[in-house]
């Protein structure tokens, strides 16, 4: 189960962030009113906000003059298949659920940091007041009951879709060649490819142009890839001290003997 946030169809009403924080009872954020972003004074994901509609101005050509464009986008937790941020936790306070999405046991969280290092798309943060980790859970508490998460239920726009990825993935699929057929060349998914460098999102997007533009990373990774290969290459320098100390200690207890002698000692004449 997952997100499909079709970027094309939001209109920047915030509803999705107010459902979110209503719901998961999150803490109100001090408002950033001048912030130089527009309409954007939330500014990012955070800790406190799982929700974040983006407003990104454009200065655009249009029939031989300048003019501007709106791209309004509801980010939030991506949900990786391969999650860094699973994989780096030390005690088990990240975990996959039943339905593919990964959440944090505050209970179990110790506020060791390593889960916000290790995201590669910022999403997760330590709040100042606790200092445990916080993000998106997909409204885990509703779906055991067989509900849609807050965000997709308040959405007036039906930007935010939830349901089984492989449904969603079609409907995404079909809405980007309609775009494509109605003069939108730029239309395009992100996070839908299971080949990329995190096999996945379980939150995907379609966006009106390139992902930096929404801040997004071009081509996020999953930033724990090179552990396996970084403990070997460890292993190997660890093996190669251990054996130059040993040998080291067998050359000292092989060289020469010395004159054990007392020292004959007397007045120079």
């Amino acid at each position: 189960m997952g997100f499909f946030t079709d970027t094309s169809v939001c209109i920047g009403c915030k509803a999705c962030e107010v459902a979110c924080k209503e719901w998961n009872q999150l803490p109100a954020d001090a408002p950033n009113l001048l912030t130089g972003m527009s309409f954007d004074n939330t500014v990012e994901l955070s800790a406190s906000t799982w929700r974040h509609v983006a407003f990104v101005e454009q200065r655009v050509q249009k029939d031989g003059a300048g003019d501007l464009r709106w791209l309004m986008a509801s980010d939030v937790c991506k949900h990786c298949t391969d999650a860094a941020c699973l994989n780096v936790c030390p005690t088990g306070s990240l975990l996959r659920t039943e339905f593919g999405s990964v959440v944090v046991q505050p209970d179990v969280c110790n506020g060791c940091g390593y889960c916000v290092s290790a995201c590669p798309y910022g999403v997760i943060e330590k709040r100042e007041d606790d200092g445990l980790a916080w993000k998106c859970t997909l409204c885990y508490d509703r779906l055991v009951d067989g509900g849609t998460p807050a965000c997709a239920k308040a959405c007036p726009t039906e930007s935010i879709q939830f349901g089984p990825l492989d449904e969603l993935l079609e409907r995404a699929e079909a809405r980007v060649r309609r775009l494509h057929e109605d003069g939108v060349a730029k239309a395009r998914l992100y996070g839908d490819d299971p080949d990329d460098g995190v096999r996945g999102n379980g939150a995907f997007f379609l966006l009106l142009d390139d992902p930096e533009v929404y801040g997004l990373p071009p081509a996020p990774m999953d930033t724990t890839r090179d552990l396996p290969g970084m403990w070997r290459h460890a292993a190997v320098a660890a093996l190669v001290l251990a054996a130059g100390v040993v040998a080291s200690f067998a050359l000292t207890g092989r060289t020469a003997p010395t004159d054990h002698r007392a020292p004959v000692w007397g007045r120079r004449r």
